[in-house]
């Protein structure tokens, strides 16, 4: 908190610092004698009739009455990460857009708006890296009807809680109704310690397709051939298994993209009754190994917010959220 020479607290905020960074500090309850603090940081995104909105990192937007307010600055961006690679925002955002390509897509000035017949919202939903080069109501008329022309909902995929990420634009939509449907996180690491954890690395076979074996372990139903034109696409996409009990579906399976320095991880699944046998990291290991002969050094994967056991598996890898990303759906008619 910003603190004066007489050792007072003060709000070094106006309504020019929207857009930036901040730290606040507010009473809980303003009408209570010696309330308690509380003290909300994040991206000052709008400060309208007398109260503040703030969007934390996790994409959660926070009013605050600025009569609640005792302290207030604008502070840096938030800090590099200090071990892991080192990325921008909209680095990985173009790295994770290239390992999971729609079938169709259309440029809106710096928008892309794609589409592969509603498999995932990923390739489903507007991934907005610049300014759409028209206004904003504009551009979110051609977005609605850019995918109702397909029968499909219209999404915009934004992030939060990186330099250079999207607080405004979150923001922007919320207040023309938009619902954030989604919540997950991008994580990166070190690729290199992925590839050394000791597993039983013989038993996990690669492949550059996806054959019906591994698409019997994957969870998502309905494969069809959009589907599998999605799962196959990348600069080099990598498919692993570890065989099932009596040539069944395989016990374990994932999937690799290697582009560049980065190598992308999903679709890691493991058959429930073959659980706590080290069969995900044997097959994180074994991609990673891949990898790392294809020039890669660095790591990414996404997990979603709920999903406690994927985020131990790899926070135990050396892996750590760089930032979130939200899908928000068009308004109700």
């Amino acid at each position: 908190m910003e603190i004066s020479a007489a050792g007072r607290l003060e709000v070094r905020l106006t309504i020019a610092d929207v857009g930036k960074r901040v730290s606040v500090r507010r009473l809980s309850d303003p009408g209570e004698t010696g309330g308690k603090f509380t003290d909300t940081v994040g991206v000052l995104t709008s400060w309208d009739d007398g109260v503040l909105a703030i969007t934390r990192k996790s994409g959660e937007s926070v009013r605050i009455d600025e009569s609640s307010l005792v302290a207030g600055k604008v502070v840096p961006a938030a800090p590099a990460r200090r071990r892991g690679p080192a990325a921008s925002y909209e680095e990985l955002a173009r790295v994770a857009a290239r390992g999971w390509r729609p079938v169709e897509s259309e440029r809106l000035g710096g928008w892309e708006l794609r589409a592969a017949a509603g498999y995932t919202r990923r390739a489903n939903s507007v991934l907005p890296l610049g300014e759409p080069g028209v206004p904003l109501d504009e551009a979110l008329d051609v977005v609605r009807r850019w995918y109702g022309a397909r029968g499909l909902p219209a999404y915009v995929q934004t992030a939060t809680g990186a330099e250079g990420a999207q607080e405004p634009l979150c923001a922007e939509l919320e207040r023309r109704g938009w619902v954030r449907e989604v919540t997950a996180e991008l994580w990166v690491g070190a690729l290199a310690p992925v590839a050394d954890l000791a597993t039983e690395a013989e038993s996990v076979a690669l492949a550059r397709e996806a054959d019906a074996a591994w698409l019997a372990r994957y969870q998502r139903k309905g494969v069809d051939e959009v589907a599998l034109k999605v799962l196959g696409s990348g600069p080099s996409v990598w498919f692993a298994s570890v065989p099932g009990p009596e040539g069944g579906a395989p016990a374990a399976i994932g999937r690799c993209v290697v582009d560049g320095r980065w190598a992308g991880f999903g679709a890691v699944e493991v058959d429930p009754a073959q659980r706590r046998r080290g069969l995900a990291t044997a097959v994180m290991a074994a991609l990673a190994r891949r990898a790392l002969t294809e020039g890669a050094s660095a790591a990414w994967l996404q997990v979603e917010e709920e999903n406690a056991g994927a985020r131990a598996l790899y926070a135990g890898m050396g892996f750590a959220a760089h930032h979130a990303y939200h899908h928000y759906r068009e308004p109700a008619a």
